[in-house]
């Protein structure tokens, strides 16, 4: 599952970022293999999407989400 597919209130964890032009900026802003990301919202037409991972929340549009796997855990 990619974390384009999550829905709000689900929690997951990170398993890979994949290739993208946006690697290296994503894994900077803490998108690391490993991480707990709970997922907040996402705007009325459905882009961006809202999470919260370690102490702040950040906002990602959903093609960005794409390349990144995730495994649900709550």
């Amino acid at each position: 599952m990619t974390l384009k597919d999550t829905n709000p209130g689900m929690t997951v964890r990170i398993d890979e970022v994949g290739e993208s032009a946006l690697k290296q900026r994503l894994m900077t802003m803490g998108l690391i293999p490993g991480t707990r990301v709970e997922i907040l919202n996402s705007a009325p037409l459905g882009d961006p999407i809202a999470l919260r991972l370690r102490s702040y929340n950040l906002a990602l549009r959903r093609d960005d989400a794409a390349s990144i796997q995730v495994t649900q855990i709550k």
